[in-house]
């Protein structure tokens, strides 16, 4: 009989990561996330085994700055794995304190597993490179010069994202997953990009999806960091704004270019 959700399990989310197939709230207060098999590259972003690795390893079970659940039990199967974690009430948080909390996590020391996630923006290039670049913002009249010449000069800005310190990060620092709060800590859920990246990485992604300014991220998270963050923003941004126009429900993210653009004529001058 293959795996099935119990009936009086409660629905939070259908999961937008590769590997999921479901999330559920049990009645005595689980979280329970179902994982499928999937990228079997244990360096890849979307390796499918991350998150049951990040929890039962307790690797960022009680890192300062942002850390995991409680993980309640790993239950692998044939046909995937089954991940039980304690339940995480959302908070409130500022754009601000999200950021120092990255801070934190950023300067702590955590070995890098050998399954943690590498290059995570080289692979995200390279699969937008395969669907053709950011040509859709050109034939819908919203790249600039400054877009392209970011997108030609993708290479050099890699080689300085190379070259930066080296730390721990979540690899997708968005409101949605720092979720929860622990005094000043971010109790953070979706570790399944979790690995040793730029020092920058994750304010880069923050940056995006808040409206705090990116200089008081910056001076929140501390530290030489906004090299990385501009050059991460940058270019997730603009291909994010560049794979929405083919989405039938495109969200923000082609508003939010215009936005960007100061970030975008910032990360030209960097990738040089």
């Amino acid at each position: 009989m293959s795996w099935q959700p119990s009936p009086d399990w409660q629905p939070l989310t259908s999961g937008t990561g590769q590997a999921t197939g479901g999330v559920w709230l049990t009645p005595d207060g689980q979280v329970v996330k179902r994982l499928l098999p999937g990228v079997e590259d244990p360096r890849h972003h979307a390796y499918w085994e991350r998150q049951a690795l990040v929890a039962s390893s307790a690797v960022v079970a009680g890192t300062p700055g942002l850390r995991a659940p409680a993980c309640l039990g790993v239950d692998r199967d044939a046909a995937g794995i089954t991940l039980r974690m304690a339940y995480t009430p959302a908070a409130s948080w500022t754009g601000e304190g999200l950021a120092a909390a990255l801070g934190r996590f950023a300067g702590c020391s955590v070995g890098e597993p050998g399954w943690g996630a590498r290059d995570v923006l080289r692979d995200r290039l390279r699969a937008v490179e395969r669907r053709g670049g950011w040509e859709a913002l050109k034939r819908a009249g919203l790249s600039s010069p400054a877009i392209e010449e970011l997108w030609g000069r993708r290479e050099a800005a890699l080689a300085v994202l190379d070259g930066l310190p080296r730390v721990p990060t979540h690899g997708d620092a968005h409101p949605v997953n720092l979720l929860g709060r622990d005094g000043d800590d971010v109790i953070a859920i979706d570790w399944e990009q979790f690995g040793v990246g730029p020092a920058g990485f994750d304010l880069g992604y923050l940056a995006l999806a808040v409206d705090t300014p990116l200089d008081e991220l910056v001076a929140a998270h501390g530290g030489d960091v906004r090299p990385g963050a501009v050059l991460v923003a940058a270019y997730t941004g603009v291909s994010r704004a560049a794979w929405a126009l083919a989405q039938p429900k495109p969200g923000n993210h082609v508003e939010r270019l215009v936005r960007l653009s100061p970030i975008v004529d910032e990360a030209v001058s960097q990738a040089s």
